[in-house]
């Protein structure tokens, strides 16, 4: 049959349509768009590319950034309709991929799964880094993806993923105050190195990331330090911030080549002046009276301000029934937080009544319940954090994956911190259920802040959980200082105790550049950082620091602002240790009975395969009889762990018992000794010196000095003594060496094999 003619022509028409729609396509994909490749160079001559418009073109931005052959592709997309949530929309997804170090994932399915806490802290580093440049009039979703594409022995990649992002937003359509830069600051033997590579990181004290402005403004710490000096680390943050000038001006000149015009954001919809007016006379008043009341504590103030809403909502939604709700709650809660702030500045208090300097009162307590190996309660105004510390066997460390491992040089963790943070810390009811990023987010944290202290040879695993049960502000510094408490509960060797302390931050601006004022608040309140402008986060020593991390919400701050900040922490530091000094100064010397014990056991080699027995039936036998675990450290040496020193007695009887009939008399090298054939075998006889000895084998190799197929061509039967000479043990199998024929002359050599040729045919 033949189509019709008509239908012919409209079915031409689409394909003629189809061909020239993919056609436009593939000149806007082609046609003017060329890769774009800009190189900073640090000061040390390391240098950091930049690639745009090659990969992901249909992102609104996508940016490949390579420093040595570690490479992260980053890509961004906002959507086109604005939202109406009260909050910039911002989501930053990091995947980093086994191929991408040439290795298949080892889990059941071989492929990535979820994300990891590698992947989730990158994240956070990344969101931290972008999100304050944002305005806080944009509303549109917008998702930055980060994909790891080959990472090297040397290279980090969450320093170009960082700047990667930087890129791509800057080469978008998305409208962004930025660039930033990042960069990695180490500290080696009082040298500051930039972007130091993994060995250099391993061996150095200080691994710190600061994040900068072209104004040199910083908008993001964070970093851990092996006790370093505050003026180390200083003079690090300052180094680092003119050291991301060179990533700013490249991504620049990128931009300038490759980027796209900015979209025009639509302008979101304002509040009428009246209305506003309307709110301002409601509650101006009853919310000073609330802020300046210092007899408050969280809960009442919280449903003090919450009757305040409800009820100036309420009249103003009646009063202008035109206005959108969303608009009038959203202007309430823009004018409560002018209110607490320009108190801070009139009366230079703060509301519950502390000075900027001044710390809420702390109390501390130790040894809560007997049968855990250490405890502590930590509680700091309403914050009140619960650490318990369990010791284990080396086996129970934590095993990194496979990233991980290359970013840090070990296969295990020994010591990991477990954070939780309950719905009822706030008393809320939610759900329980996995922990989410911002719990993992700041158990890292303190677990930075506590890992220095630790010996790196201490023989067990420790975990560390941090339990949150109340929280008014700085959960995780106080899990610092209750970990600390705990640890040194739990007979940790420490170096010295450790605690951390938030610092906050309320500012004046002439405009959305210039600082015209601020108040920097010493250990702030839940409220204090939710209406303030920073979170900076600071543990360490009395000596020095070990974990930072400072969460700006403004578009970066003077490295004035900052240093002062830095001073104030370590200030209060020292004045929180010293109220911990008072419930315990130093590691408990004195043993619990609940604690575990660790010995080494020595074993011949001969006595390894007997010990450890077969498929390692006699490892599982001693654990689950004794509860003890038995692990292999060399060829004779093995670690016995045991939950108490009751079950390390019952684990050595019972070893004890296993190896007893594997004593044996002292046998003198070179000596020759009688032994007796109690089998024989096709590859020679078995024999024992003594009754007490186990049978070992005589090699056919070693009867005669003729060589021969089977021990029966020279007589040999069970039962008959020959004499042999000792040579050892083997050193690896622990068989004993032993020979006969070195013991026959050649005459008697002669004899026997004619014997033996008259006897079996042998000529």
């Amino acid at each position: 049959m033949y189509a019709r003619p008509w239908k012919s022509c409209l079915l031409g028409n689409l394909i003629h349509r189809k061909v020239r729609k993919c056609k436009s396509l593939h000149r806007c994909l082609t046609s003017g768009v060329e890769d774009a490749t800009v190189e900073a160079v640090f000061s040390n001559n390391r240098t950091l590319t930049l690639t745009s418009g090659k990969y992901a073109r249909f992102a609104n931005g996508s940016v490949v950034a390579q420093m040595g052959d570690t490479a992260v592709m980053v890509t961004t997309v906002a959507k086109q309709k604005p939202t109406s949530g009260g909050f910039v929309p911002l989501v930053v997804d990091y995947r980093q991929k086994s191929a991408a170090a040439g290795r298949i994932p080892m889990n059941f399915l071989r492929r990535e799964l979820g994300p990891s806490e590698k992947e989730i802290l990158s994240a956070r580093l990344i969101d931290r880094s972008v999100r304050p440049l944002f305005s806080q009039d944009f509303r549109y979703e917008t998702q930055i993806v980060c994909n790891l594409l080959a990472v090297d022995n040397a290279n980090l990649p969450d320093i170009c993923a960082v700047n990667a992002a930087s890129a791509a937003l800057s080469v978008s359509d998305i409208p962004w105050n930025g660039p930033i830069g990042a960069v990695r600051v180490g500290l080696c033997d009082n040298e500051i190195i930039i972007n130091p590579t993994r060995r250099e990181l391993q061996a150095s004290s200080l691994d710190l990331v600061v994040t900068a402005t072209k104004q040199n403004l910083v908008v993001m710490l964070e970093g851990r330090g092996d006790v370093v000096l505050l003026n180390d680390v200083q003079k690090a943050i300052k180094q680092g911030t003119r050291e991301a000038q060179h990533v700013i001006n490249s991504i620049e000149k990128l931009a300038k080549a490759h980027g796209r015009p900015k979209r025009v954001l639509e302008a979101l919809p304002e509040v009428p002046e009246e209305v506003f007016q309307a709110l301002r006379m409601a509650s101006e008043i009853r919310l000073r009276e609330i802020f300046r009341d210092t007899t408050h504590d969280k809960i009442s103030r919280d449903v003090a301000v919450t009757a305040v809403r409800t009820e100036v909502l309420e009249k103003v939604r009646g009063d202008f029934p035109d206005t959108e709700g969303y608009l009038i709650e959203g202007a309430f809660n823009k004018y409560c937080r002018e209110v607490f702030r320009e108190l801070i500045f009139e009366r230079d208090l703060r509301c519950d009544g502390r000075g900027m300097d001044d710390l809420r009162n702390i109390s501390c307590r130790i040894d809560l319940h007997r049968p855990l190996h250490g405890s502590a309660l930590f509680q700091r105004g309403q914050t009140q954090v619960f650490c318990t510390v369990a010791l284990d066997s080396q086996e129970s460390a934590l095993k990194l994956d496979t990233i991980s491992a290359l970013d840090s040089g070990a296969r295990a963790k020994n010591f990991f911190l477990h954070y939780e943070f309950p719905p009822y810390a706030t008393g809320e009811v939610g759900r329980i259920g996995p922990i989410g990023r911002r719990e993992m987010g700041h158990g890292a944290l303190a677990e930075k802040g506590l890992m220095p202290t630790l010996p790196s040879d201490f023989p067990f695993t420790v975990r560390l959980t941090s339990e949150v049960l109340e929280s008014n502000g700085s959960s995780s510094m106080a899990s610092v200082c209750a970990g600390s408490l705990a640890l040194m509960d739990a007979g940790v060797p420490v170096s010295a105790p450790a605690a951390g302390v938030a610092i906050g931050l309320v500012t004046k601006c002439e405009d959305t550049k210039h600082l015209e004022d601020y108040r920097l608040l010493t250990d702030i309140l839940g409220i204090e950082d939710y209406m303030g402008d920073m979170d900076m986060k600071i543990a360490g020593t009395r000596k020095g620091l070990t974990a930072i991390q400072a969460d700006i919400k403004i578009p970066g701050l003077p490295l004035k602002v900052v240093m002062e900040a830095l001073q104030k922490a370590t200030d209060a530091k020292g004045k929180i240790l010293d109220i911990m000094k008072l419930t315990i100064s130093e590691y408990r010397r004195v043993k619990k009975d609940s604690w575990p014990v660790s010995d080494k056991i020595t074993v011949e080699p001969h006595q390894k395969a007997k010990l450890i027995g077969p498929g390692g039936v006699n490892l599982r036998r001693i654990y689950l009889e004794t509860g003890a675990q038995l692990t292999a450290e060399s060829e004779t040496i093995f670690t016995l762990f045991a939950p108490s020193v009751a079950a390390m007695d019952e684990a050595r009887e019972f070893i004890e018992e296993l190896l007893k009939a594997d004593k044996v008399p002292d046998l003198e090298f070179g000596g020759i000794y009688t032994a007796k054939i109690v089998d024989v075998k096709d590859i020679g006889v078995m024999v024992t010196l003594y009754p007490s000895m186990p049978p070992a084998l005589l090699h056919n190799s070693q009867l005669d000095q003729r060589k021969i197929a089977h021990p029966s061509v020279l007589g040999l039967e069970v039962g008959q003594e020959i004499q042999v000479k000792y040579f050892g043990r083997d050193p690896v199998s622990g068989f004993m060496r032993l020979s006969r024929k070195v013991l026959q002359g050649p005459s008697t050599t002669v004899r026997n094999l004619d014997k033996g040729g008259e006897q079996n045919g042998v000529a």
